[in-house]
């Protein structure tokens, strides 16, 4: 068995490993529920040593196929996204040490799945680095930014639970809206998943030239029908649908159509979902969070961006650039990415400025440390995914 097969099984082991952990962790909260909880700290003790299972396992997935590619596993999509989910549940295990909250693990662990199926609809196959990434500084760079987006989501986590608590979703209201807005992209993930393996299981494939932003001719092949078309393109198979809308160059049409699909199989699964509880995702959840701690949430939620802050701000700002003087001779050159890795910065030095120069704590933190994560999410996925740029081949 080569190195890759057993990082792949490592990667399933983990998966598995943080499944089985949500529903015992929801076992433990149901025990708090009940006021027993000395059931809560038998069901979370065992949930949280599963946890730390698949987390090793996790990490023996990142080094054997480290040892595999000769390169720290961090160079597109699929090794990316893998590397956010164990970094996440990473962050979860530090934070269940210390305070022994196994509502945080109901939410965490759900999305650490739901990150690390995303990935696994990114090629995963090995493949020699492009000239730009064969640097020692793609791992020093992109793990720490990597380690800093893990903490910076357990902020998020806690500021969910402590939404998903305090909000009222028995009334009308704007925050009762966007805190279902938040179920509801959840749900897209699964959409992405669900509609990336439908259409591979069908093996569709239709084939494009087009002309890209350099003004180059190239080939693109669509794994999904094309919603979107390519910039000046040419359909090249015979009997596939024909795009709707051509885009600009600027815009990689393949993954937008991505994007599209990914929205219509999630929201017929959203809707499905609401038709069979007959209530919305968010108070499905709502008993889970009865007996909360709020201000020990405000408390973690605090803690996380304090710690992951400098440390995004060393990865994502100073060693990028640093990398960035090398590989392309200038420090800074408004790319997407680097524009959005900025954005993320100046929100997260918002927050540190409210919460300590305005006393925004409690329900206005939690909000703020939700949409911190909506940004880095949408850094991920839509300047990734969509928007052309030096950082695309990531």
């Amino acid at each position: 068995m080569s190195l890759t097969d057993i990082s792949s099984n490592l990667l399933y082991v983990a998966f598995i490993s943080y499944l089985i952990a949500t529903f015992v962790f929801g076992g433990a909260v149901k025990g708090n529920k009940a006021g027993t909880f000395k059931s809560e700290k038998r069901w979370g003790t065992i949930a949280f040593a599963i946890t730390v299972f698949g987390f090793l396992a996790n990490l023996g997935y990142f080094f054997t196929r480290w040892g595999a590619t000769g390169h720290a596993p961090l160079s597109n999509m699929f090794e990316f996204t893998t590397a956010f989910g164990m970094t996440l549940v990473g962050g979860f295990i530090v934070i269940y040490a210390l305070y022994k909250t196994p509502v945080i693990g109901m939410i965490v662990l759900p999305v650490a799945l739901l990150i690390i199926a995303f990935a696994s609809m990114f090629p995963s196959e090995v493949s020699p680095l492009i000239p730009a990434l064969q640097s020692n500084w793609l791992a020093i760079h992109v793990s720490t930014v990597v380690i800093a987006e893990g903490i910076l989501a357990i902020s998020a986590a806690a500021g969910l639970v402590f939404l998903l608590k305090e909000v009222d979703m028995t009334k009308k209201s704007k925050q009762r809206f966007w805190l279902e807005a938040i179920m509801y992209s959840l749900v897209l993930v699964i959409g992405f998943v669900v509609a990336s393996t439908y259409f591979t299981a069908t093996g569709y494939e239709a084939e494009f030239t087009y002309v890209d932003k350099e003004g180059v001719d190239a080939a693109i092949t669509y794994k999904m029908p094309p919603i979107f078309g390519m910039n000046e393109y040419t359909q090249m198979t015979e009997g596939t649908l024909t795009p709707f809308v051509e885009t600009p160059a600027v815009v990689n049409a393949s993954k937008l159509t991505t994007v599209a699909w990914s929205l219509i199989f999630g929201t017929i699964l959203y809707w499905i979902i609401r038709l069979i509880a007959r209530k919305r995702i968010a108070a499905l959840l709502k008993p889970f969070v009865k007996n909360v701690n709020l201000q020990l949430m405000d408390e973690i939620g605090y803690r996380a961006i304090i710690i992951g802050f400098p440390v995004f701000t060393l990865g994502a700002l100073i060693f990028a650039m640093i990398w960035a003087q090398i590989a392309w001779s200038r420090f800074w050159g408004w790319d997407p990415k680097e524009v959005w890795a900025l954005v993320t910065w100046l929100f997260y030095a918002a927050y540190l400025h409210l919460r300590l120069g305005k006393g925004w704590q409690g329900k206005k933190s939690a909000w703020l440390g939700v949409a911190g994560f909506a940004i880095i999410m949408f850094n991920l996925v839509a300047v990734n995914l969509i928007i052309a740029g030096l950082h695309s081949y990531a």
